[in-house]
């Protein structure tokens, strides 16, 4: 489970458990390492994606705003909060699952995540002092997931998505290959995700 660490602690940890569906491994990733911050001192909230009620279609892009619904509202409080956010979820054909990234398209909106100015190639981040980690559950291995693939979603996540909305040292960490894993390595997978805090 190879990842980067470092020796910041959050004080206000918001653990975002992407994956759409209920009772999963990353819903018992998320849950663990919330409860690990929790032990540690931190302020924690921890967010279920499967709990959130929203359209995740941005159906006309920025040309028509679309209100965000009450989950949105309370979760872009909670990420105004928060000085780290945490981020687990499954790799679905080589991305985040479709309503994770649904999630991101409705609530990263200028005027929250970035704000276009005038005469400027490039917007403003709007979230900057904030850090970022991510816990991602494959079934390809991740020496494949790097060399072979190229890790394109970790590159998007990073650079087009979080670090364009002001996030910064983002870390991160895997772990694969689930499908076909024995219970005892699934069990390893949930003990070593708080790792992802040190």
């Amino acid at each position: 489970m190879p990842f980067l660490s470092s020796s910041a602690q959050p004080s206000r940890l918001l653990v975002l458990n992407g994956n759409p569906g209920r009772d999963t491994l990353c819903a018992a990733m998320a849950e663990k390492i919330a409860t690990v911050a929790q032990d540690r001192g931190q302020t924690v909230r921890l967010v279920h994606l499967a709990d959130l009620t929203f359209d995740a279609n941005l159906q006309e892009g920025y040309r028509v705003r679309m209100d965000w619904e009450p989950d949105l509202r309370a979760l872009a409080e909670s990420v105004t909060w928060c000085d780290r956010l945490v981020i687990v979820h499954p790799l679905w054909w080589g991305s985040a699952p479709g309503r994770l990234k649904g999630l991101f398209d409705r609530l990263l909106m200028p005027g929250f995540g970035f704000e276009y100015i005038e005469g400027k190639a490039l917007p403003k981040p709007l979230l900057k002092g904030r850090k970022a980690r991510v816990v991602i559950t494959s079934d390809t291995p991740t020496f494949f997931l790097k060399w072979f693939y190229g890790n394109g979603w970790v590159k998007v996540l990073r650079r087009q998505i979080l670090a364009f909305c002001g996030f910064s040292d983002l870390k991160v960490m895997y772990c694969a290959p689930v499908r076909g894993a024995p219970p005892e390595r699934i069990a390893g997978y949930i003990a070593q995700a708080p790792k992802i805090l040190d």
